[in-house]
C-alpha cells in the first residue's frame, strides 16, 4: 500500500501532543540528558529550511537517548523581544505584543508540522512578564554585587534603530539588524562588569568540550595580552598611560597616539593651539564605528592631527615626542592612548611616513625604511641604553622591573574584551528595575514588586533625543522611593535582548517556579546543560554573556557548576539554492512548509542530515530531496517483504550488526550523512536478500527512528510489535559480529605490493603465508628464490623478503 505521509504524521503528532511523550520526568534519580538548541527569534518570516537542520540534530540525539534509558530534557522556547519586532510594530501600527503573538503562534505550528521530539510543557517566552521578572531579579543581583553601574562613555547609536549597540552588534562597519548607519555618541549607560571574568571565561574553556573553533573565537574575543602600562609624562603636567605588549621598545617610542574622544583634549583645551582641526577630526571619526576604525581595517590609509602645544615625554629617553589623535585607537581599548615604535610595527611605520616623524631600530636587523623588520619577537636590542645586547625576552623583563623601580610603569595583563553595553533607549525590551531617587541615588526595585511590567502605552515610537520612548510616560516614570519615600522616577531604558537568552537554559529545568528561577533541586539535577548546539554567529555573543551570567549566578551561590555548557558543537549554514545565505531579499528561501506539505516532515528532517557534512555549509537542492523520499519509501515497502522471525537471517546478520554499530557511532560525532548512508546501504542488502525477519526489521526500525519519526513509528504499529519505539531499547551490537569473515590482505615482495588476496579474517599466519606463494602472481616471481623472511600482519599484509 502507498504511504500517505500527510495522513500519518499528523496522526502521530496528535498522538505525542496527547500523550507528552516527550516530557521530561521530574523523577531525579534517573540518568539525565539535557540536549538543547538555542531557542529561536520569532520573526514574522517564518522558519526557512536552515532552520531545522540544528533542531533534527539534536532531536536525533535526544530520542537515541531516550532509548538508551536516560530522562531527556529537549526543550523549546523564544526569544521575543527585541528591535526587529518592534520596528515591524511601529512600520505597521501593531502592538509588539501581538505581533510577538502571531509570530510565536506561527513557529510552533512550524515546528511541529516536523515532529521534533521538545518538551512542550515547559515552554518559555522571555516577553512573559513571569519570565522577565527573573531576568530582572538576575540584574539586581547584578546591581547589588557592583557589576551593574551606570558610566559616561562613548557608545554606537544606530542612526536607524536609534538605541545604542553593544560592540558586538555592529559588525562590518553597521548595526547588525538594520544595516544602518552606525556614530559615536556620549551617553550615560548601563554597563556590566563582564571584564571582572575574563581570565575565567578564558581558563573553563579546558574544563568543557567545546569544538575548537568556538574555543578559538571565544580566547579571541575575550583577547588576553601581557605586557606593561608605561607611564608618559607631558608637557602639560598630566600622565599618559599606554599599554604595550612590547615595553622592550620604548627606546623606539617616537610619537604617541591617543582616540579623538580622550578626555585629555578637553582638559589641555586652553594649551592646544589648532582645537579647531581637532574638532573636526573628532566630528569625523565619531561618523565611523569601531570595526572601521580598529586594526582590522589596518590596511586603510592613516589619519590623524598632531596635538599643537601638548608633548609627551619618553620616560627612558627624556625626550619630547609629538601627540597625535587618531581613529586608530580606540577608548574602549586599554587606556585609549599608545606609545608608537614605527621601527617595528607595520601600521605605525606607515603613520609615520605620512606625517614624517622619526624612525628608530631598537631589535636588530630588517630594513625599517622600507618597513622590512627582523622577527622583532627573537632580535637583539639595538640602539635602546640599557637594553642593547640583550635579547627580547631579557629586555622585557628589565625594562618592566626598571619601570616599576622608578614609577614609570607597572606588569600588566589587558584584554580586549570591554565591559558589557547593557542599556537600550526602546520600548520593547524587560524595564530595568531601578529608581532614581535625588536624595538616596540609584536604588532597586524591592524584589518583591517584581516583574516590573512594560506600561501598557499608544506610542512605542523610538525618539530623536536618544531617550526611551519610556521617558514619555510619566505616569509610569514618576514613583516614590523604596527607601525614603520621596518623589523618584523610574530608569527609562531597557535591557538588550541578550538579557533574556542569558540564562533561559536555566528556566527550563524548573519554568514554572514563581518563588526562585528555578528550584536548587532542579538545577542542581539537570545542570549543566549536556549538549548545546548552535550557529557560529552566536559564539562571541550569546554564548559569552551567557557563560558569565552563569558564572555570577555560581558565585553567589544560585548553581552548583561553574559552566551552563558541558558540550557545544555548531552547525553549518543550509544556503540557497543559489549557493548563498538564504534571505528575503536575495529571494532565495525554502519555507519548510511547502517542504512538508511536498514530501513530508520525515523526508525533510532526512533530506537536512544527509545534504553533507554537519558542521560544513550545504547548498539546498529541491531536486535532490527526492532521494531521500525514495528510501523512505522502500522502509515503508519492507513490510511487504518481512517474514515471522525473531532473529537475524544469517545473511544479513552480520551486516545488521555493523549498521547498529555505525549508525549509533555516527549520530554521537554528528556524522549523520554518513549514518543515513549506512542504513540505506543495509536496505540495498535486505532487497537483495528478497525478505527481512521481524527482528531485522524491528532494528532497522529503531534505527531509522530518530531521523524519521513518523513513517518509523507507523510500520512498527502497523506490524503490532507492541508500543511506541520511543519506548523501545536502541538497538545493541556484537564486535565479533562486525568483523568480516573474509578481508582482502596485500601480499609484498621485499616490501612491494605485488598481489591482494581473499582470506578468512581469522586464518593462521602460516596459512596466510602459504596462501600468498601459492597465489599466482606471486609464485612466478618466489621461483628459484631463497626466502629469507616472512612476516604476517593479521587481516593487512604478508611480506616475503628472498634472494636469488
Amino acid at each position: 500500500m502507498k504511504y500517505d505521509f500527510a495522513a500519518v504524521e499528523k496522526k502521530w503528532q496528535d498522538i505525542w501532543e496527547k500523550e507528552n511523550t516527550f516530557a521530561a520526568s521530574n523523577d531525579y534519580t534517573k540518568p539525565k540528558f539535557y540536549a538543547l538548541v538555542e531557542f529561536p527569534y520569532p520573526s514574522g518570516q517564518g522558519l526557512h529550511v536552515g532552520h531545522p537542520r540544528s533542531y533534527t540534530a539534536l532531536d536525533i540525539l535526544a530520542r537515541k537517548r531516550r532509548m538508551e534509558g536516560y530522562n531527556v530534557l529537549y526543550p523549546m522556547g523564544w526569544d521575543a523581544f527585541g528591535l526587529p519586532t518592534e520596528n515591524y510594530a511601529i512600520k505597521n501600527h501593531i502592538h509588539p505584543e501581538i505581533v510577538t503573538k502571531n509570530n510565536v503562534a506561527n513557529f510552533k505550528h512550524q515546528l511541529k508540522s516536523l515532529g521534533l521530539s521538545f518538551d512542550w510543557t515547559r515552554e518559555i517566552n522571555t516577553t512573559d512578564p513571569d519570565y522577565y521578572k527573573w531576568t530582572q531579579w538576575i540584574f539586581l543581583q547584578l546591581f547589588k554585587h557592583g557589576l551593574a553601574y551606570k558610566k559616561e562613555m562613548s557608545v554606537n547609536w544606530c542612526t536607524s534603530c536609534k538605541c545604542v549597540l553593544a560592540n558586538e552588534e555592529v559588525v562590518g562597519g553597521v548595526c547588525e539588524r538594520c544595516g544602518g548607519e552606525v556614530v559615536h555618541k556620549v551617553k550615560n549607560q548601563w554597563m556590566l562588569g563582564i571584564t571582572k571574568y575574563a581570565q575565567r571565561l578564558i581558563d573553563d574553556l579546558d574544563t568543557v568540550d567545546y569544538i575548537d573553533r568556538v574555543k578559538t573565537s571565544q580566547i579571541n574575543w575575550i583577547g588576553r595580552s601581557t605586557g606593561a602600562e608605561i607611564d608618559f609624562d607631558t608637557t602639560a603636567g598630566d600622565t599618559l598611560t599606554v599599554f604595550s605588549t612590547r615595553p622592550d621598545t620604548l627606546y623606539g617610542a617616537t610619537y604617541m597616539v591617543i582616540a579623538p574622544e580622550h578626555p585629555y583634549i578637553e582638559k589641555w583645551a586652553d594649551r592646544i593651539t589648532n582645537m579647531e582641526a581637532l574638532r573636526a577630526y573628532q566630528a569625523e571619526a565619531a561618523r565611523k564605528s569601531d570595526f572601521e576604525r580598529s586594526e582590522m581595517a589596518a590596511d586603510k590609509e592613516k589619519t590623524g592631527v598632531c596635538i599643537e602645544g601638548v608633548r609627551g615625554i619618553n620616560p627612558v629617553t627624556g625626550g619630547e615626542i609629538p601627540i597625535f589623535i587618531s581613529d586608530y585607537v580606540l577608548m574602549t581599548y586599554g587606556t585609549g592612548a599608545i606609545m608608537a615604535v614605527p621601527g617595528h610595527d607595520d601600521r605605525d611605520w606607515a603613520f609615520a611616513k605620512k606625517f614624517g616623524l622619526p624612525i628608530i631600530e631598537v631589535v636588530a636587523g630588517g630594513n625599517v625604511e622600507e618597513a622590512a623588520f627582523t622577527d622583532c619577537n627573537t632580535g637583539i636590542m639595538v640602539n635602546s641604553g640599557m637594553l642593547d645586547g640583550l635579547t627580547v625576552e631579557e629586555a622585557k623583563k628589565k625594562i618592566t622591573e626598571w619601570l616599576s623601580e622608578n614609577g614609570k610603569g607597572r606588569e600588566k595583563v589587558n584584554y580586549k574584551l570591554r565591559d558589557w553595553v547593557f542599556s537600550r533607549q526602546r520600548y520593547w525590551g524587560e524595564p530595568i528595575p531601578i529608581i532614581h531617587c535625588p536624595h538616596c541615588g540609584m536604588v532597586p526595585v524591592p524584589e518583591s514588586e517584581l516583574p516590573l511590567r512594560l506600561p501598557e502605552v499608544d506610542s512605542y515610537e523610538p525618539t530623536d533625543t536618544g531617550e526611551s520612548p519610556l521617558a514619555a510616560m510619566t505616569d509610569w516614570v514618576n514613583t516614590t522611593c523604596p527607601v525614603c519615600g520621596a518623589p523618584a522616577k523610574r530608569e527609562t531604558d531597557t535591557m538588550p535582548q541578550w538579557a533574556g537568552s542569558s540564562w533561559y537554559f536555566l528556566r527550563y529545568c524548573d519554568p514554572h517556579n514563581d518563588k526562585e528561577l528555578a528550584s536548587k533541586e532542579a538545577l542542581d539535577y539537570w545542570m549543566p546543560v549536556d549538549w548545546y548546539n548552535g550557529g557560529m554567529e552566536h559564539t562571541t555573543l550569546h554564548l559569552l554573556y551567557s557563560r558569565f551570567w552563569h558564572k555570577f549566578l555560581y558565585d553567589i551561590g544560585v548553581v552548583s557548576t561553574p559552566e551552563p555548557y558541558q558540550k557545544r558543537t555548531s552547525h553549518g549554514m543550509i544556503l540557497g539554492e543559489n549557493g548563498e545565505k538564504m534571505s528575503k531579499s536575495r529571494g532565495n528561501v525554502v519555507n519548510p512548509d511547502d517542504i512538508v506539505k511536498e514530501y513530508g516532515a520525515d523526508t525533510l528532517r532526512t533530506y537536512e542530515m544527509f545534504i553533507g557534512d554537519f558542521e560544513k555549509s550545504a547548498t539546498w537542492n529541491t531536486s535532490a530531496i527526492k532521494g531521500c523520499k525514495r528510501f523512505l519509501d522502500r522502509i515503508w515497502n519492507l513490510m511487504d517483504i518481512a517474514v515471522e522471525g525473531d532473529a537475524y537471517s544469517e545473511k544479513l546478520e552480520s551486516s545488521f550488526h555493523k549498521t547498529v554499530k555505525k549508525v549509533s557511532e555516527d549520530i554521537e560525532a554528528m556524522k549523520f550523512n554518513t549514518a543515513i548512508a549506512a542504513m540505506m546501504s543495509l536496505l540495498n542488502e535486505i532487497y537483495d536478500a528478497g525478505s527481512i525477519t521481524h527482528e531485522e526489521l524491528r532494528t532497522l526500525l529503531k534505527l531509522a527512528n530518530p531521523f524519521a519519526p513518523h513513517v518509523t513509528e507507523e510500520i512498527w504499529s502497523v506490524m503490532n510489535f507492541g508500543g511506541q519505539i520511543s519506548g523501545q531499547s536502541w538497538p545493541t551490537y556484537d564486535p565479533a559480529k562486525c568483523v568480516d569473515s573474509m578481508v582482502e590482505i596485500a601480499v609484498q615482495l621485499a616490501g612491494k605490493i605485488k598481489a591482494r588476496i581473499m582470506v578468512p579474517a581469522d586464518i593462521t599466519a602460516a596459512d596466510a603465508i602459504a596462501a600468498a606463494k601459492a597465489d599466482p602472481a606471486m609464485a612466478p616471481l618466489l621461483e628459484g628464490k631463497t626466502i629469507i623472511k616472512e612476516i604476517y600482519v593479521p587481516v593487512k599484509l604478508v611480506n616475503i623478503v628472498a634472494k636469488g
